[in-house]
């Protein structure tokens, strides 16, 4: 069986940690778009709130919508709203983050047909990502258009480009001037109260001092912040592990895998499991780029990795056909990991397929 273990326990220290690096009137929101990094939304969601967490944000309405459906009722903030959904960000009581002049726009139409007052909203600034956010130039226009009693600004916001690179990064100090202006125009000109975050997990570590009202994190809560010195502070809450299925005595110049994805040099044992690309395990990963933990020793992936298999050599290893094996956890986390196969935690672990299952453990 292939089982993503997840442990609140460790969950609780990440969140303690950040908590530490933050004031103490400085909200946290916890970031939990694509399903809290492939764990499990709700488990995860619900124990961030025993512990204080007061706002959580997600990428898209759906994954808001699943929230409510399943009882949690902390505001949710949805980074990327797409115009097709916003009657349903109102019906069920969702956060938007507006960017654009047309989804500005376009969700106080919606709000003012249904005759809403001071609905919650965020505002999104590009401030150099160039992904996604307003102008700064665009700082007037909304002014007067949040004037009315239709729109609450709940904050205003961007997002750094290289948060976790050296403080004197040319790109992230020109973002925090730039914001820093934006900040000090709604300051002076608006009438109504918002708040301000920049910061996601890396920054949480390399800029304290622009925490402002309340900063975003994400990956840092799942025990991980782009730097070895920040990880050292955190635990990661997941372990991938699989089972061995079965086990093959090979000859030297025997082929494992598919397209003779490699050829054995000496007589060899080679181990099955039941996991491959389908489950998240790319194909970069093979041809020897990924090692799995066996009893505390790491054995390299061999022949190109299968949609639902992989092998590994487990030559030099004494172990049986249903053992447990770690893909990444305790001794070999998803960062290190991740970096094998030339890719980053994120994408690792969000890439973790249906098939694998999510088990809670306290």
């Amino acid at each position: 069986m292939n089982q993503l273990n997840i442990f609140l326990n460790n969950l609780e220290h990440n969140y303690k940690v950040l908590r530490s690096h933050i004031n103490n009137d400085t909200e946290l929101i916890a970031v939990l778009k694509a399903s809290a990094y492939g764990s499990e939304i709700v488990r995860i969601s619900n124990h961030l709130e025993s512990l204080g967490v007061n706002q959580i944000a997600v990428a898209y309405v759906d994954e808001g919508v699943y929230l409510r459906k399943q009882g949690v009722k902390i505001p949710i903030l949805v980074f990327y709203p797409q115009e097709e959904n916003f009657e349903k960000i109102i019906k069920y009581n969702l956060e938007p983050s507006l960017y654009s002049v047309k989804t500005l726009s376009k969700f106080k139409k919606i709000i003012n047909l249904q005759k809403k007052i001071k609905y919650p909203v965020h505002i999104k600034y590009n401030t150099g990502l160039n992904r996604i956010g307003f102008k700064p130039e665009k700082v007037k226009w909304i002014h007067k258009e949040v004037q009315d009693d239709s729109i609450h600004l709940k904050s205003v916001y961007s997002h750094l480009a290289s948060s976790e690179s050296s403080k004197k990064n040319p790109l992230s100090i020109k973002q925090i001037n730039l914001f820093l202006k934006i900040k000090e125009y709604h300051q002076n000109h608006f009438v109504k109260k918002t708040k301000f975050h920049l910061l996601n997990s890396s920054g949480v570590f390399n800029y304290p001092e622009y925490q402002f009202n309340a900063v975003r994190c994400g990956i840092a809560l799942h025990g991980y912040a782009n730097k070895l010195e920040w990880d050292k502070k955190l635990k990661p809450i997941a372990e991938l592990t699989s089972t061995i299925c079965q086990i093959h005595r090979i000859k030297k110049g025997s082929n494992v895998g598919y397209d003779n994805g490699w050829i054995a040099t000496k007589d060899s044992s080679i181990a099955t499991l039941p996991i491959g690309h389908a489950d998240g395990i790319g194909r970069h990963f093979g041809k020897q780029s990924g090692y799995v933990s066996i009893k505390g020793k790491l054995v390299p992936i061999v022949g190109n990795i299968c949609m639902d298999m992989l092998m590994i050599d487990i030559t030099d290893i004494e172990c049986k056909e249903g053992d447990i094996v770690s893909i990444f956890g305790k001794q070999n986390n998803a960062s290190r990991f991740a970096k094998m196969g030339d890719t980053i935690s994120y994408e690792l672990l969000t890439s973790l397929g249906k098939r694998v299952k999510r088990v809670i453990h306290k």
